[in-house]
Formats: structure tokens, C-alpha cells, sequence
């Protein structure tokens, strides 16, 4: 595969064996800096909305049934999440533009999510703030199934792991800049949007001029049919075990980090009693971004110098079970500090080394698109199942020392189910 050293122009083969084939020469510094960008203006979007802009909308609404709000809100967004990552995954596994095959996705997400986040800043009612944040949520993660599915498209397997850390620094700088936001905006969430909108569009730029994407020849492309589309979104647990064990294990750490993160803004406002509490969220969101940055980096460099990825997987996920814990059994803005910095320890060697695992465990590499999506549904339908289940700990069930107690029990399942991987070490 040739790699393109700075110019705008698709230089990659063009033949659909190279498009479908392993890469192995590595790829670049300018590729790697426009994927962390977009993954950067991506997860700002995502987080500075549901960490706190959502959150203060709902309060404007409804003091009083602002959980509630909340949870409908973010339930719905990741519902559409669902389709959206393997939809525009298959799209793009197939897309025959002379820019490639992942870039026009992740042009075409951005603009949707843009449109989503500007819409917000005038939302009249809850229901259509709910489908403006269902917007967001197409757009956004239609490009981020097209970024996703660049990875294993041009970066060899030896690679992926330091790919998958610095990777996860955009992720992380996202949400810490999505933090940055909701605290810089003193409570003016239709400024945040705006500023989110700005994040995901300066994230992309780059993209488009260093993506040295693959073109994929029309005559080259697979045939389509409906029913073999659609068959084409489940992947067979009795064929690829290995893949829905990858897939069950990512569900499970995320439906515990959801359940974690969903209600902190509520829970520094009325269980800490903390007095500034979107200024909390970004110290603690700082805290997390930092030593989530620093593990992330040194956890996908050290899982690809020794080759094995499961025991990082298990140590990791039992990481964030504990940051659970923590805020369970100290509430205070002391224990909230530990547990963020236990938490970002935890979440960036998991994000670097769970994203190498799974791409060794594809079915198929001519819908690596499309596969990565239906895995990326792990990492959206926690979305929807946290707040159903956080919503009635918090609210009846014995508060946020039940949600963050089951929070950790969910986590850790994650942490078992991966020993059962049998194709990667």
C-alpha cells in the first residue's frame, strides 16, 4: 500500500485486492494526527451534550423531571445510534467515490451532526431537542464508523495498538474539551452547541486532505441484494465466537461506564453537594483525561511490543469496576477525585488495547466497515440500556450507591466474558 506523505489527492491503490487485503506498510504521522482530530471533534460532540449541555437544557425544561428528560433524551440519540453505526459502515464498505471509500462518511456525518447541534440551540419542547439529539447521534456516528473502519483499512496489525491509544487521546481530549464547554458556558447551553458544531467540523478538515483513502473500482465492488444486506448485519456466534465474544465484552464495560458517567452532573449537585457542579465535572473530567491519555499511550504500546491483548482487557475492565465502587462508597468531592483518576487509568488502557483486539477478530475484510459498526452497536446500546437502568436505581432503588455498585458488577461480567477469546492472546 503506498502512503501519501502530505497531499490531498486519494494515492492509495485502487484495486479491490489492496482495498480488501492486510496492510502492512505502516502508515504515517500526518494519517495518524487527522484520525485523532476526528475522533477529537467527534467525541466533543458526543460528550459536551451529555455530560452537561443536555443536562442543563432538561433543567430549563423541567427541574423537577430533569432525570427523566435526560434519560428519554439520550435513550432515543442512542437508539438511532444503533442503525447508524453499521448502516453507514456497509455504506461506506461500498462507496465507489474517487475520494475513497470512508471519506465522503465521515464528510456527510459531520454535516448532519452540525445541523443536529445548531438545531439544539433553538429546540422549543423536550421532543424536539429529542430529535435534534437524534440527529447528532446519526451524523456523528456515521463518520465515526467511516474513521473506525480506516484503521484496519491501512494500519498493519503491529501497528494497532499504538494506533488504538492515540487514538483514544482524541477520544479522551474530546471529553475533556466537551467538559470544557459546559463549564466555560456558565449554564448558556445554546453557546456550547454552537462551540461543539465548531469542534466537529475543524475535527474534520484535516481528514479530507490526509486520509489517503482507499478507491474501490466499481466493477470490484460486491453485488448487492436487499436480503443479503440486511442478513449481512448478523454475524453468526456458532461461525465467529471469537467476535461475539469481543462484541458482549465491549457491551458489558460500557453499560457500566455509562451507568458511571450518565447522572455525574446530578450526582456532584445533590449527593456531593458540590457547589459549582458543572465546574466539578471539568476538574474531574480533566483528572480522567490525563491519566486516561498517559495509560492509553503506554497500553497500546506495551500490548503490541509483547503481542497479547486479553490480560490488559481483564486488568482494565476491573480498573473501571473499582472507579464504580469508589464514588459508590464515598460520595464526597474526595472520593469523586480518586475515582475519576481510578477511572481514567482504567478506561484509557481499555480503549487502546480493546480496539487492537477487535480488529484481530473480524470476520470478513471486505466489510470491515460494516463489521466494526455491528461492534460499534456495543459501544451505542449501553446508551440506551443505561439510562433504563440507572434511572430507576437512582430514583427508587437506594440511589447512586445501588446504581454505582451495579455499575461495577456489570463491568467486571466484561472482564470474565473476555477470557473466553480463543483466536488472540
Amino acid at each position: 500500500m503506498t502512503t501519501s506523505k502530505g497531499t490531498g489527492t486519494p494515492s492509495g491503490p485502487t484495486s479491490s485486492t489492496a482495498a480488501f487485503a492486510e496492510p502492512t506498510q505502516d502508515v504515517g504521522k500526518k494519517w495518524i494526527f487527522a484520525v485523532i482530530l476526528v475522533n477529537v471533534g467527534i467525541n466533543t460532540s458526543f460528550f459536551g451534550p451529555i455530560q452537561v449541555l443536555l443536562g442543563q437544557q432538561a433543567i430549563a425544561f423541567n427541574e423537577e423531571g430533569k432525570e427523566g428528560i435526560l434519560a428519554l433524551v439520550t435513550g432515543a440519540g442512542a437508539a438511532v445510534s444503533l442503525v447508524a453505526n453499521p448502516l453507514f459502515g456497509t455504506f461506506s464498505d461500498r462507496s465507489i467515490s474517487r475520494f475513497g471509500r470512508r471519506v465522503p462518511w465521515v464528510f456527510i456525518g459531520a454535516l448532519l451532526g452540525t445541523i443536529g447541534l445548531l438545531g439544539l440551540t433553538v429546540a422549543p419542547t423536550v421532543a424536539a431537542m429529542m430529535l435534534l439529539w437524534c440527529l447528532v447521534q446519526l451524523g456523528c456516528n456515521g463518520a465515526l464508523a467511516a474513521i473506525t473502519a480506516a484503521v484496519p483499512d491501512q494500519a498493519p496489525v503491529h501497528q494497532r495498538g499504538t494506533i488504538g491509544g492515540l487514538a483514544s487521546m482524541g477520544t479522551v481530549i474530546g471529553i475533556l474539551l466537551g467538559a470544557a464547554v459546559g463549564a466555560v458556558v456558565a449554564g448558556n447551553f445554546a453557546l456550547g452547541y454552537v462551540l461543539c458544531a465548531v469542534a466537529l467540523v475543524a475535527g474534520m478538515v484535516p481528514y479530507l486532505f490526509y486520509s489517503n483513502d482507499i478507491v474501490l473500482r466499481k466493477e470490484d465492488r460486491p453485488p448487492f441484494t436487499w436480503p443479503a444486506f440486511v442478513k449481512g448485519f448478523w454475524i453468526s456466534p456458532r461461525l465467529y465466537p471469537d467476535f461475539a465474544w469481543a462484541w458482549i465484552t465491549r457491551f458489558l464495560v460500557n453499560v457500566g461506564n455509562h451507568m458511571v458517567t450518565l447522572y455525574l452532573l446530578f450526582f456532584l449537585r445533590d449527593a456531593v453537594g458540590f457547589e459549582n457542579p458543572e465546574f466539578g465535572v471539568l476538574i474531574l473530567t480533566g483528572i480522567y483525561a490525563i491519566l486516561t491519555l498517559v495509560t492509553a499511550v503506554i497500553g497500546g504500546r506495551w500490548t503490541d511490543k509483547v503481542g497479547r491483548r486479553k490480560p490488559f482487557v481483564i486488568g482494565s475492565s476491573a480498573i473501571i469496576a473499582l472507579a464504580a465502587l469508589i464514588l459508590a462508597f464515598a460520595p464526597t468531592w474526595t472520593g469523586a477525585l480518586v475515582g475519576a483518576a481510578v477511572l481514567g487509568i482504567g478506561y484509557g488502557a481499555y480503549l487502546a488495547v480493546d480496539f487492537a483486539l477487535l480488529t484481530q477478530v473480524l470476520p470478513h475484510a471486505e466489510s470491515r466497515g460494516k463489521d466494526l459498526g455491528v461492534i460499534n452497536v456495543a459501544n451505542s446500546l449501553p446508551q440506551v440500556i443505561a439510562p433504563l437502568i440507572a434511572w430507576p436505581l437512582v430514583t427508587i432503588l437506594g440511589g447512586y450507591v445501588t446504581l454505582y455498585v451495579a455499575a461495577a458488577i456489570i463491568g467486571l461480567l466484561g472482564a470474565v466474558f473476555v477470557v473466553k477469546i480463543k483466536g488472540v492472546d
